[in-house]
């Protein structure tokens, strides 16, 4: 048996089943989680952008989960979220978090469904080829938090 590639594990994770994070409250509740456990070694990962090669600062994630919780309440303008999903929604390992503005088929099905726009993981990603074109004003939000 050999040891699975990093790479291997991640896109296995990545294809594995996902549930979604369905209303505000929720996402609200899962933030939580997720800041609870700030500092558990998260990658952030833009697509469009280079993978990073290190994991987040706790700061780093806090950052950017009230960036991108505020650019979602801003730019999903429903009475719902169902915009983010976890492997797990009490010990998350890796979180798919869909652009507002490029959702394209995210539920149901299709042939060719949507990425999302960010990736939360604590396994190294790599790189996910996207066709959708990230607009300038996405790129300067995800390069200014970082920043």
């Amino acid at each position: 048996m050999q040891p699975v590639k990093k790479e291997d594990a991640f896109t296995s994770v990545f294809r594995g089943n996902f549930s979604g994070v369905l209303s505000w409250e929720d996402l609200d509740a899962f933030w939580g989680v997720v800041r609870n456990n700030a500092a558990a070694g998260w990658y952030v990962y833009a697509l469009g952008e280079a993978p990073p090669a290190a994991p987040s600062t706790a700061e780093q994630v806090n950052t950017f989960l009230a960036e991108v919780d505020a650019l979602l309440r801003r730019e999903h303008q429903e009475d719902y979220c169902g915009i983010v999903y976890a492997d797990s929604r009490t010990e998350p390992t890796m979180i798919k978090i869909f652009d507002p503005n490029n959702l394209g088929v995210s539920c149901g099905f299709s042939d060719n469904p949507p990425l999302p726009g960010w990736i939360m993981s604590r396994l190294p990603p790599v790189v996910l080829y996207d066709r959708a074109h990230r607009p300038e004003n996405r790129k300067r939000w995800w390069r200014r938090l970082w920043e």
